[in-house]
């Protein structure tokens, strides 16, 4: 075993440079810090634009993030968009108005940010706390988004594609042949991926939040990258070895993105929410992942407890698989 890892190592290496693998990764990491950096920060993300209709003149000062409106009109306009806030000064009392988002928790949270327009004595005035601004907070929230789709895809393509080239070209013929140890085979690939992972997982985290941020979430990020990028490696090894060519793994690959990992990001990015989410594997891995670009470490020994037999039962299912590949294939 000893002798044949190294080999293996080697020969796994060729095959993910020939591949074009490093690549792909590289072009994925420009690709994605140029977005997070050149377009995403720059997008204008005032939240709940509120906007204020006073033919009376009743309010003498407003705060700095209320527009006035000249009309009714003007107004229904302004609030029109699905995400603005109107307040209608007109009558005898405040009328707020705005098209429901959907979420009666999203409503009623624009809903009072507008309301506090109104107060002119800074009672209503929140108190500030944490150290991320809005730049930074949107820099850690939409990075750890695009490493953990990143490496739900990376993990089940690249290391399946290695597979499926390997078995076209009669590898896995071979090692049933020669004296290879199913558990060596696996964790060759297992280890560059990981690798791989980890390094992306640092360059991604480092180029878009700064050193000195980046430097103090590693260690939790580099936890959850290595959590997430080994089970979803497994689960592409399994489900490559299992099927007989890529036109059906693409087939799955696309349940995947689209039954599985589509509600987790809605749930985690938009105002939509089921209670059948918690019920969801890949949402607390989502949500672990969140959770560790923000100092919040959430996750318990239970989330742990099930990574950990999630890994183990994977890699059995992996090594099961293999066997019967080689015996069959031999």
């Amino acid at each position: 075993m000893q002798k044949s890892l190294p080999a293996l190592i080697k020969k796994d290496l060729r095959l993910m440079l020939s591949s074009k693998f490093f690549l792909l990764a590289i072009g994925s990491l420009v690709l994605y810090s140029c977005y997070i950096n050149f377009v995403y920060v720059n997008i204008d993300q005032d939240i709940f634009p509120v906007y204020l209709y006073d033919p009376h003149h009743s309010l003498e000062s407003l705060p700095s993030f209320v527009t006035k409106a000249d009309s009714r009109k003007e107004l229904q306009e302004a609030y029109s968009d699905g995400y603005s806030v109107g307040l209608d000064m007109s009558g005898a009392t405040p009328k707020i108005c705005m098209i429901s988002s959907g979420s009666d928790k999203t409503d009623n949270y624009r809903a009072a940010y507008a309301l506090s327009a109104l107060s002119s004595d800074g009672s209503s005035h929140a108190e500030l706390i944490g150290k991320n601004d809005r730049e930074m907070k949107n820099r850690r929230e939409i990075t750890s988004e695009f490493l953990f789709f990143e490496l739900s895809a990376v993990g089940f393509l690249g290391l399946a594609a290695m597979l499926f080239k390997e078995k076209h070209m009669g590898v896995i013929r071979i090692h049933g042949i020669l004296p290879i140890n199913p558990n060596i085979f696996i964790l060759s690939k297992l280890g560059l991926i990981l690798l791989s992972d980890l390094v992306f997982a640092v360059l991604l985290t480092l180029f878009n939040l700064g050193i000195n941020a980046g430097i103090s979430v590693l260690p939790a990020v580099l936890l959850q990258t290595g959590i997430l990028s080994i089970i979803m490696a497994l689960a592409g090894f399994f489900c490559a070895i299992s099927l007989p060519d890529f036109k059906q793994f693409s087939l799955l690959y696309l349940i995947l993105a689209i039954f599985i990992t589509t509600p987790v990001f809605l749930a985690g990015q938009t105002n939509l929410s089921w209670s059948w989410i918690n019920l969801h594997p890949m949402y607390h891995l989502f949500m672990a992942m969140k959770n560790a670009y923000f100092h919040t470490p959430v996750a318990n020994g239970t989330y742990y407890t099930v990574c950990a037999a999630a890994i183990i039962l994977l890699f059995l299912l992996a090594r099961l698989r293999l066997t019967r590949e080689m015996t069959k294939e031999g």
